[in-house]
């Protein structure tokens, strides 16, 4: 599985997860079958409130999941219409969300945990 998680700065699994999924600077794939991961930018990240691609800095990655502290429900929507699984984060690092991922403990966010918009609603931080 490789999942998708943005991130603050780039500081490897110990870096900071972003509260929002479309304005943050990158993301860090993680592939859990052989535990490695990549960190790209996010080429989307300066757009209007509920402009962003989510798709397009993640084209071609082969992304199954997010984890992410807040989204809008347009994003969730295409997210989820291209098969990808949205989970709500933890305040912490990639590690550490990554490892509660395996273990089941992330929730997995509907249209109803939605951020209303930036800054705001459920789990929107950043």
């Amino acid at each position: 599985m490789k999942v998708c998680i943005p991130i603050k700065a780039n500081n490897g699994m110990e870096s900071t997860v972003y509260g929002h999924f479309g304005s943050a600077k990158n993301f860090l794939i993680y592939h859990t079958d052989n535990e490695t991961y990549e960190v790209i930018d996010n080429s989307d990240n300066d757009h209007v409130h509920g402009q962003c691609h989510p798709l397009s800095s993640i084209e071609g990655k082969d992304v199954d999941a997010i984890v992410v502290g807040g989204i809008g429900s347009r994003a969730i929507g295409k997210l989820n219409a291209q098969g990808i699984r949205v989970f709500q984060s933890v305040d912490g690092s990639v590690q550490l969300n990554v490892g509660m991922l395996k273990k089941s403990q992330l929730s997995e966010m509907t249209m109803d945990d939605a951020c209303a918009h930036h800054n705001q609603g459920a789990g929107c931080g950043d």
